[in-house]
Parts: structure tokens; sequence; C-alpha cells
């Protein structure tokens, strides 16, 4: 009984350490952006850094949104560098964010700052 216990248990940590393997320490399909984002009450775009591609933003984990806000920035749609973990989507055809090709749905906010890097961004 012992034995067979052991057995179990074994198997048991060896199916657990493979199931908590993930996909370059991301969500299974999410990628991580980095960026230029913009955020007011009729705009949230995200500018990539490496393509110069605009997005669409639906912030799902509502942490971009709150986090921007905190910056305390005296107007509206003041550019910060964001890194984000997130899905690109085609965007709908009605309403707002339709003028954009894809959304990008962030799922998590990795990093945001009122620097943006010159090396990274140009």
């Amino acid at each position: 009984m012992r034995r067979s216990f052991t057995w179990y248990l074994i198997v048991f940590i060896v199916i657990g350490a493979y199931s908590c393997k993930s996909n370059n320490g991301t969500k299974s399909g999410n990628v991580v952006f980095k960026g230029v984002y913009s955020f007011g009450p009729e705009m949230k775009t995200f500018t990539e850094c490496n393509s110069g591609q605009e997005y669409w933003v639906t912030d799902s984990c509502k942490q971009l949104e709150l986090q921007y806000t905190q910056l305390k920035f005296e107007k509206p749609y003041e550019p910060v560098y964001i890194e984000v973990e997130g899905v690109k989507v085609r965007s709908g055809k009605d309403g707002l964010g339709s003028e954009y090709d894809s959304t990008l749905v962030v799922n998590k906010l990795i990093k945001i700052t009122k620097e943006i890097p010159q090396d990274l961004c140009n």
C-alpha cells in the first residue's frame, strides 16, 4: 500500500511540473507588446515600438487604465511607455475603435512609465 502511494505521488508531482510550463511566461496565446499608449475619453490607442503599427486598446485586466490615471496627467492623451501581455484581435465594424484594423486586448500590465525609451521607440 505504501509503495503504491509513493508511486502515485511521484506521478502526480511529474504531471504537475509539466502542467505548470507556460509559453515564455505568458498565458497561452498571449504575446508581450512594448510601445506607446495614450488614453482619454474618446481614444485608447497603442503604437507598437518595433513595427509602428497602431491598435485600439481594450483593457481586460482593468489595471492599464487605472495605472495610467494614477500618473496624474493634467490633460488626457499624454503618451506613456507600456509593456503588456495581450492578444491582437480584429476590430469591430461599429463603435469606438472601429477605425482601427486590430484591437489589442490587454490581459496583464507588466510596466507603465512616463519615460518613453528612445532606444526602443523612435
